[in-house]
């Protein structure tokens, strides 16, 4: 059974920068797409990075230049490294995973969820 557990959320002030895991169980997470998507109060959950078992990485561009995405195979954890963080990024943040080596960010293509990590990001 894939386990997925995001953690690392908090209060961060704008400017400020936060690191976000996803500690991955069941499965090699090298060999599936790893993604993370938010979701803010009253808005649709998104994609906004994934790294596939090619280690390839994308993320959508209102993230770009200001999160990245990378995996540790041995801890088997995918993190998310936020600067620049802005009042908009606020949101819970997930991780999930799909066997599919893909560059998709879309909800439906991935299969196993974690819960949420608050993000809030506030003066």
């Amino acid at each position: 059974e894939v386990q997925l557990q995001a953690s690392g959320g908090g209060l961060v002030q704008p400017g400020g920068s936060l690191t976000l895991s996803c500690a991955v169980s069941g499965i090699t997470s090298s060999v599936y797409t790893i993604g993370w998507f938010r979701q803010a109060p009253g808005k649709e959950r998104e994609g906004i990075a994934c790294i596939n078992s090619g280690g390839n990485t994308y993320s959508v561009d209102s993230v770009k230049g200001r999160f990245t995405i990378s995996r540790d195979n041995a801890e088997n954890t995918v993190y998310l490294r936020m600067i620049s963080l802005k009042p908009e990024d606020t949101a819970v943040y997930y991780c999930a995973a799909t066997p599919r080596n893909t560059a998709t960010m879309t909800t439906r293509v991935y299969d196993s969820w974690g819960q949420g990590t608050q993000v809030t990001v506030s003066s």
